[in-house]
């Protein structure tokens, strides 16, 4: 394995030259987990020290109509159909005063791509006006909300230009975006996902976007289906390249990388027979964790796996191959456990400490940007 040294000296100074692609597709097809996991749980301890983290936080998915139909989707549904969703604006605040009251300091709020979701015509104010309904609703609650496809979605949907979106949204309330959607950036592999999802280049764009007005967002990638190692090499590269720009423009970036293992017990067949397995390979998906340590170096301090595609018991081992926060109590989750996940769909505060505890690590929780909970 090429040393840590020279590949990240490749990033530094291009990390779309073929030197860099080569050494990170060397790193991530890699299978010497000892070593791997070593080196990611030294890089850890020194970028981000012993203390593991989490956020006290509230999932919020509003809705599950969706026009798109992508191939590892098991929460989409259309309007009218059998376990189809959309949560009206009282029943989000009672939720969002419910996750004040539980010591929440996040909601997380993300949703289907409902064309029907407009507010007078307009998609643009029926999302300000949820964002402002949950501002209203647990005043001082960070609002971490829309994926750059969501965002894009709104801009199509009223035909204004994605700028205008943003700034109108970070005035209702908008603070930082998740970075799903993300899935993979391979064109390649999207075709096959999700070729009518937002493309590569698009997700790339909106992010970038995002940082420029000051929003930080979280970089996510979709693993363990149907691509390669050069796939997640082009993504994490692609990562890094957007972390470089944001860090040298003085702007927050990207605060966390997540890893999210492919969920297909009840995604749709094709996918899921091509897959050949229904739940994460954690051995497969620890290895991940530690060559994403790896490469993305100092660019990304805060790496988190996810408790509800791993367990709980998956993630606290994930904190030995290059993680350092647990990510957050969630209190519901409606995505990955319709897709059939077994990590289920909230863990208490308490829960998450004793798992860092058990490592022997200390424990604090933060906010959803790393900061300390006053």
């Amino acid at each position: 394995m090429q040393s840590q040294q020279q590949l990240q000296d490749a990033l530094a100074h291009n990390p779309a030259s073929p030197a860099s692609i080569a050494a990170a597709e060397a790193l991530l097809s890699c299978s010497d987990s000892v070593s791997l996991q070593q080196q990611a749980d030294a890089l850890r301890q020194e970028l981000a020290g012993e203390t593991v983290t989490y956020v006290v936080n509230r999932n919020l998915n509003f809705t599950n109509h969706c026009v798109q139909h992508c191939s590892f989707c098991a929460f989409r549904r259309d309007a009218g159909a059998p376990g189809a969703y959309w949560h009206d604006l009282e029943l989000l605040r009672s939720k969002a005063a419910e996750a004040a009251a539980l010591g929440a300091t996040e909601l997380c709020i993300q949703g289907g791509l409902n064309p029907a979701a407009r507010t007078n015509g307009s998609a643009l104010r029926y999302y300000a006006d949820l964002l402002e309904a949950l501002r209203e609703a647990a005043p001082g609650l960070h609002l971490h909300a829309f994926s750059p496809q969501e965002l894009l979605f709104i801009s199509e949907q009223d035909g204004i230009p994605l700028q205008a979106v943003l700034e109108q949204l970070r005035s209702a309330g908008l603070a930082s975006i998740p970075g799903t959607a993300a899935e993979v950036l391979s064109d390649r592999v999207r075709a096959q996902l999700c070729p009518e999802k937002i493309s590569a280049r698009q997700w790339c764009a909106v992010v970038l976007q995002c940082h420029r007005l000051g929003l930080a967002s979280t970089a996510t990638l979709m693993a363990g289906h149907i691509e390669s190692p050069r796939d997640r090499a082009l993504h994490l590269l692609a990562l890094v390249a957007l972390q470089q720009e944001a860090l040298r423009a003085g702007q927050a970036g990207f605060s966390e990388f997540v890893l999210l293992p492919f969920i297909g017990a009840q995604a749709p067949a094709a996918l899921r027979h091509r897959v050949g397995r229904d739940q994460p390979d954690r051995l497969e998906m620890l290895r991940l964790t530690a060559q994403a340590r790896l490469l993305l170096g100092a660019w990304f301090r805060n790496h988190q796996p996810s408790w509800v595609k791993l367990t709980l018991a998956g993630a606290t081992e994930a904190l030995r191959w290059g993680c350092n926060d647990l990510g957050g109590t969630l209190m519901e989750e409606s995505i990955t456990s319709m897709a059939g996940a077994q990590g289920g769909t909230c863990q208490s505060a308490q829960a998450l400490r004793s798992a860092a505890l058990t490592l022997g690590r200390p424990v604090r929780e933060r906010t959803t940007l790393y900061g300390a909970v006053s």
